[in-house]
C-alpha cells in the first residue's frame, strides 16, 4: 500500500504531458509478459472474414488513390507518345520495319517508237467482194484500215509471201485474214466441204486458236460453202477425227494437235493447201513448237509445194528469222514500225534490212500504242500482296468500270492468290462481323487462266472475261499473246517478264486499235535496273509511288482499327495508312493459317515462284538473281508468317519439268572379278536357298548402311532421293 501510495504522489506531482506519457509506459509494464514476450492478444490468428473485409479495403484504398494520384509533370509534353504507344492492337512494325531501301531511278526520257494505228483509208478503195467489204463493215463494224493492213493486205492479194512485224493489237488477224477469203472465194471451181483444207492457220494457243475461227467465221458469213474448223489440245479427238472426214476448207490449229493427227489420223490430207499462216510465230518457238513446226512443212511439202507463206509476229526474233528462211519463198518483209524510223532517218540509212534486224536484236526497238500509259512500282517483298490488294480495290471498287489482267509466272500462284483474293477482298471471312461485311467488294469478279485447267473451263472463263464489262482475269502468258479482249483498262505484270519483248506482249492486251489503257510492272527494290533495261528498248514507263497505291485503303473502313474517342484523321495519315495495311495484310495471314491444306497450296505457290524466278536469262541475272531475295520477306506476300523450313518436299509443275535421273540397277555398278564372279553367279543360280538366307542378311544390312549414309532423312530432303532402292550409289 506504501508502494502504492508514493507512486500515487508521485504522478500527482508531475507536469501534466508528462503523467500521460508515464501512465502509458506504465501500462506497458503491466500489459508485459514476465519473459519480455508481446501482448498475448496480438497472438490472435485472424478469421477468414478478417482477411476478406481487409483484401477489400485494400481495394477500395488502392482505387481510390490510383484515381486521386495527381499527373506527373512529364505526361502533358508526352500526350502525343502516350497516345500513340496505346494505339494500335496490331503492331505495325513487322510489315514495314526491316525493308530495303526503294532507290531512286535516274533515267533519261526516251522516245518511244509509235506507230499510227490508223489510216484513212477504207476497205472500198481494195479490189475486195461486195458482201466481203459490207460484212466488214456491218459484222465487224470497221470502216477504215489499220497501218498494217493498209500494207499487207494489197501483198498478199498479189499473192507474194509475206513476213508481218507489227506492234500488237494492230489487226493482224484481219491482215491476213480479209485476202485469205478474198482468194478462196474468187475460186472458178466452187469450194467443197470434202476438198479438205485450202488453208492452214498455225497459232500458239488454244485461246488465240479460238479467237481466230470466231474471226474467220464472221468473215466468212456471205459465203457460207466454205467451211472453218479448229483444233486444238484439250478436245477429244474422235470428234475431231469426225470434222476432218467432213471437210474443213480453213484449219485453224495448235502445232502440237495437228502433229498428233498427222501422224493418226489417215484422213489428213495437204494436197490442195495454197496458204500457210503463221500467226505469232515468235511465241510458237518459244513454246517449243519448233520440232512440231518442222514436221508439218515436211508434211505440206511432200503432198503441195507450191503455196502462199506468210509469219506475223509482233517481235522479230533470231527463231524467227531462222523460220522465215526456211519456209518464206523471196518474201516481202512489212514492218510498220522500221518504216516510222527510216522517214525520221537520213535517206542513205533507209536501205532493207530484213535479214540483217537479227543482228541488232539485243537492242531491237518495239512500238507502243499511243494511247497506252506504262508505270511500274517499286514495292519491298513484304508489301507485295497489300500494295496488290489495295491497287484491285482502287481501281476496281472505287473508281469501277475496269477490267484488269493481271500477270503471274506460274500456274499455282494464279490458282493461289485466286482463292487467297477472292476470299479476303470479294468474300465473307467466318472471323469477319456482319456490319463490316455489309460493306464487302462484294462487285469484284475474279476469274482465273492457264495451261494447267482442263479445256472446257479455260474455254467458259475465255468467253466469260470476253463478254464482261469488268473482272479481274488472274492468268499465266498463257493469255499474254494475240488475245482481242475488249474494254481491257489495266494490265499489271505482278512477276517481271523475261524479256522486254514478252513486256511488250503482255501490255498488248489493253489498248488495242485505238482503245485507251494502261500498265503496271510491280518490282523490288533489287529489281531496279529492269527499268534501264526497258528504256534501252525505247520504252518509257513512269513511276507509281506505293505509299499512294496503299493510301486507297482509308477509303474502307473494313481494315479501319475501331478504338473508343477516336478522332477522325482529315486527309490521308502516314500511320493510319499502315496500319490499314497491316489489318488487311493480318487477314490475309489468318485465311492462310486457318487450314493446314491453305497452308500447303502457299508454300506451293511460294515454291513455283521461286523456281521460276531462277529461269531468267542470263543476261539478266544480273537484276533477277535468287540470293537478291529474302525468303522471310517473299513469304509474307504469299500470306505465310515465317519463311518456310521445307520447301524441298513439295511437287510443283516446275519440278516436274526436271528430268528425273534414271535409277541404275545395282548389278550394272558392280565390277566383274573373273572367275570368282562367274562362280558366285553359279552358285547363286544353283544352290537351293537353305544356305543363303545368312549370306542375304548381311547384304541387306550393308545396303541399308550405305543408303543411310547417302540419303539423309531429316526434313527437307527431297521424297525422290529417299525413295531409291537400297544399293543404289
Amino acid at each position: 500500500m506504501a508502494a502504492a501510495g508514493t507512486l500515487l504522489l508521485n504522478l500527482g506531482s508531475a507536469p501534466r504531458g508528462r503523467g500521460r506519457q508515464s501512465e502509458k509506459k506504465a501500462l506497458k509494464r503491466k500489459l508485459q509478459s514476465p519473459h519480455g514476450n508481446p501482448p498475448l492478444k496480438r497472438n490472435r490468428k485472424p478469421s477468414v472474414s478478417s482477411f476478406k473485409k481487409r483484401a477489400a479495403e485494400a481495394d477500395v484504398k488502392e482505387k481510390g488513390s490510383s484515381s486521386q494520384k495527381p499527373l506527373p509533370k512529364k505526361q502533358p509534353t508526352d500526350k502525343g507518345n502516350e497516345s500513340q504507344k496505346s494505339k494500335p492492337f496490331i503492331k505495325t512494325s513487322s510489315l514495314f520495319r526491316n525493308n530495303p531501301d526503294i532507290p531512286e531511278i535516274h533515267r533519261k526520257a526516251v522516245q518511244q517508237v509509235k506507230e499510227n494505228v490508223f489510216t484513212t483509208d477504207s476497205f472500198s478503195q481494195l479490189d475486195l467482194h461486195p458482201h466481203l467489204i459490207s460484212t466488214i463493215n456491218t459484222v465487224l463494224k470497221i470502216s477504215s484500215m489499220t497501218s498494217v493492213q493498209k500494207q499487207t493486205i494489197p501483198v498478199l492479194l498479189q499473192g507474194k509471201d509475206a513476213l508481218v512485224r507489227s506492234q500488237t493489237g494492230s489487226g493482224k488477224t484481219l491482215a491476213y485474214g480479209i485476202p485469205l477469203v478474198q482468194s478462196l472465194q474468187g475460186k472458178e471451181s466452187k469450194i467443197q466441204r470434202s476438198d479438205g483444207p485450202y488453208a492452214l492457220v498455225l497459232v500458239p494457243t488454244r485461246e488465240l486458236a479460238l479467237q481466230s475461227f470466231d474471226t474467220m467465221q464472221k468473215l466468212l458469213k456471205p459465203f457460207t460453202w466454205i467451211v472453218p474448223g479448229v483444233l486444238m489440245g484439250g478436245e477429244k479427238r474422235k470428234s475431231e477425227k469426225a470434222r476432218l472426214r467432213k471437210g474443213i476448207n480453213i484449219l485453224i490449229s495448235t502445232p502440237g494437235r495437228l502433229v498428233d493427227h498427222i501422224r493418226s489420223t489417215e484422213c489428213v490430207r495437204f494436197h490442195r493447201v495454197q496458204w500457210l499462216i503463221i500467226d505469232e510465230a515468235d511465241r510458237i518457238l518459244d513454246l517449243g513448237f519448233e520440232k512440231d513446226v518442222a514436221v508439218i512443212l515436211n508434211a505440206l511439202n511432200a503432198q503441195q509445194e507450191r503455196r502462199q507463206n506468210v509469219l506475223l509476229s509482233a517481235t522479230l526474233t533470231e527463231g524467227v528469222t531462222r523460220l522465215a528462211d526456211i519456209s518464206l519463198n523471196d518474201p516481202i518483209s512489212i514492218s510498220i514500225a522500221d518504216e516510222i524510223q527510216k522517214a525520221l532517218k537520213p535517206a542513205s540509212q533507209t536501205d532493207k534490212q530484213a535479214n540483217s534486224s537479227a543482228n541488232c536484236m539485243d537492242r531491237e526497238n518495239f512500238a507502243v500504242p499511243e494511247t497506252l500509259k506504262q508505270y511500274f512500282i517499286m514495292v519491298p517483298s513484304k508489301l507485295r500482296l497489300v500494295t496488290l490488294a489495295a491497287f484491285i480495290l482502287d481501281k476496281c471498287k472505287f473508281e469501277k468500270h475496269h477490267k484488269m489482267i493481271i500477270f503471274f509466272s506460274s500456274c499455282e500462284q494464279v490458282e493461289f492468290y485466286y482463292e487467297l483474293l477472292l476470299k479476303v477482298l470479294s468474300g465473307r471471312l467466318e472471323s469477319e462481323q456482319p456490319e463490316r461485311a455489309s460493306v464487302s467488294s462484294a462487285h469484284l469478279e475474279f476469274l482465273r487462266l492457264h495451261g494447267n485447267m482442263e479445256q472446257e473451263e479455260r474455254t467458259e472463263v475465255f468467253q466469260e472475261f470476253l463478254k464482261s464489262k469488268t473482272g479481274i482475269l488472274l492468268c499465266t502468258d498463257v493469255a499474254a499473246r494475240g488475245l482481242d479482249l475488249p474494254r481491257v483498262t489495266w494490265i499489271v505484270q505482278y512477276n517481271a517478264p523475261a524479256s522486254p519483248a514478252e513486256y511488250i506482249h503482255r501490255i498488248g492486251r489493253t489498248a488495242r486499235i485505238g482503245c485507251h489503257g494502261s500498265s503496271l510492272l510491280v518490282l523490288a527494290p533489287s529489281e531496279a535496273g529492269y527499268v534501264s533495261l526497258l528504256a534501252s528498248h525505247k520504252i518509257n514507263v513512269s513511276e507509281i509511288k506505293m505509299e499512294k497505291v496503299l493510301s486507297s485503303l482509308m477509303k474502307d473502313d473494313r481494315f479501319k482499327l475501331h478504338r473508343p474517342r477516336r478522332k477522325q484523321s482529315c486527309g490521308t495519315d502516314p500511320q493510319e495508312v499502315r496500319e490499314r495495311a497491316t489489318v488487311l495484310q493480318t487477314r490475309f495471314e489468318t485465311y492462310v493459317h486457318s487450314d493446314e491444306g491453305t497452308v500447303r497450296w502457299a508454300k506451293k505457290a511460294l515454291q513455283s515462284f521461286l523456281c521460276a524466278y531462277t529461269t531468267y536469262p542470263r543476261n539478266l541475272k544480273h537484276i533477277f538473281h535468287i540470293k537478291s531475295l529474302h525468303l522471310g520477306h517473299v513469304a509474307k506476300s504469299f500470306g505465310l508468317r515465317d519463311a518456310p523450313q521445307n520447301l524441298t518436299a513439295l511437287p510443283t509443275t516446275c519440278s516436274k519439268k526436271k528430268i528425273k535421273p534414271r535409277p541404275k540397277r545395282p548389278e550394272l555398278l558392280k565390277k566383274t572379278h573373273g572367275k570368282r564372279h562367274l562362280a558366285e553367279m553359279l552358285r547363286s543360280e544353283y544352290s537351293s536357298g537353305m544356305d543363303s538366307g545368312v549370306a542375304k542378311v548381311k547384304r541387306r544390312k550393308k545396303q541399308r548402311k550405305t543408303v543411310n549414309q547417302q540419303v539423309p532423312t531429316e526434313a527437307g530432303t527431297c521424297p525422290s532421293l529417299a525413295a531409291q532402292p537400297a544399293g543404289i550409289n
